[in-house]
C-alpha cells in the first residue's frame, strides 16, 4: 500500500512492516477527532486499497486520546436544501459500506469521546477495543438531528431496547456499560490500553486472509438470513474453504503440531 498517497491532512494512514496491519488515525485533534469529507473519503479509499492487497486487519484510531465526536457540525448541509442535504450526508453511509465490504477484519480502538457518528463508526467494525476512559453515545437528538444512518450498525450491536434509549435521550455510557449492552468487545485500564488493543490485532492477523475474507462475507451475508436459509448459504461456503490452499496448510500444520505457512489462496 502506498501509505503516504492514502493520507491526507486530516487521516494518516499507516501499514506494518509485516505488510498485514494498516492503522488509519483521524488526525483533528483541534476537533475532537469529528470527520469531515477528506477523513471519510480517505478511509473509503484506505479501506479499499487494504481490501486489494496483503494486509488482514485494519485499526481505526483518532489522535490525541479521542476516538472520533461524529460529523463536523460546521461542516455539515443544515437547511441548504433536500438535494444539498443528501449529498452531504451521504458520507457516513458509504464509509459504513466500506467497512462491511473490505476484505480485511476492522478494528476501532476506541479512547475518549465516542460520539454521533463515530458511535456509529465504531459499532461498524468487527472489533471495539476500548479504553476505560472511553464515553459512548449518540448525542444528535439534542442538536435537533437524528442519528438515522449510525442507528444501523448501533441496532445490530446492541438490543432493541438499549438501542432506542441511546438513540432517543442522548445519553452517554462508559466503556464498562457499553461493553455490557453489547456495543464493545473487550475494554483494558487506560495503561493496558495499547497491549490489548495488540493481543487483539495480532490475535486476528495470524490467521489465514482467506479465511477472513470469506468468513467475514459469509457472517453478514447469512445475518439477516433466514435460519435454513442462513445453513444452506454457509454449507457451501465450508465447501468452498475446504477447496483453499489454506485450509489444506492448516490441517496439515495442525496434524504436524507446527506454525501454519498461509499462502492466501
Amino acid at each position: 500500500m502506498d501509505d503516504a498517497a492514502l493520507s491526507n491532512d486530516d487521516l494518516r494512514v499507516e501499514t506494518s512492516p509485516d505488510g498485514l496491519v494498516v492503522r488509519a488515525t483521524i488526525d483533528r485533534e483541534e476537533k475532537r477527532n469529528a470527520f469531515n469529507e477528506a477523513v471519510v473519503e480517505g478511509l473509503v479509499d484506505a479501506l479499499g486499497a487494504a481490501g486489494d492487497g496483503d494486509p488482514r486487519v485494519f485499526v481505526i484510531r483518532g489522535a490525541g486520546g479521542t476516538f472520533c465526536s461524529g460529523g463536523d457540525l460546521g461542516e455539515m448541509p443544515v437547511g441548504q436544501g433536500a438535494q444539498d442535504a443528501r449529498a452531504g450526508f451521504s458520507g457516513l453511509s458509504r464509509l459504513l459500506r466500506a467497512l462491511r465490504d473490505a476484505a480485511v477484519v476492522t478494528v476501532a480502538a476506541v479512547e475518549g469521546y465516542c460520539l454521533a457518528g463515530g458511535c456509529g463508526l465504531a459499532a461498524g467494525c468487527e472489533f471495539v477495543v476500548a479504553s476505560e476512559d472511553a464515553e459512548f453515545g449518540t448525542p444528535e437528538v439534542r442538536v435537533g438531528l437524528f442519528p438515522a444512518q449510525a442507528m444501523a450498525p448501533i441496532t445490530r450491536a446492541v438490543g432493541e431496547k438499549q438501542a432506542l434509549r441511546l438513540l432517543f435521550t442522548g445519553e452517554r455510557v462508559d466503556a464498562r456499560e457499553a461493553k455490557a449492552i453489547g456495543l464493545v468487545t473487550t475494554v483494558h485500564p487506560a495503561d493496558e490500553f495499547e497491549a490489548g488493543l495488540e493481543r487483539t490485532v495480532d490475535a486476528v492477523a495470524r490467521n489465514s486472509p482467506v479465511v477472513l475474507s470469506m468468513g467475514k462475507e459469509a457472517y453478514y451475508a447469512q445475518r439477516d438470513m433466514g435460519y435454513d436459509d442462513a445453513l444452506s448459504y454457509l454449507k457451501e461456503v465450508i465447501a468452498l474453504l475446504a477447496l483453499s490452499e489454506d485450509t489444506e496448510e492448516g490441517v496439515e500444520a495442525f496434524l504436524a503440531d507446527r506454525e501454519p505457512e498461509w499462502a492466501g489462496r
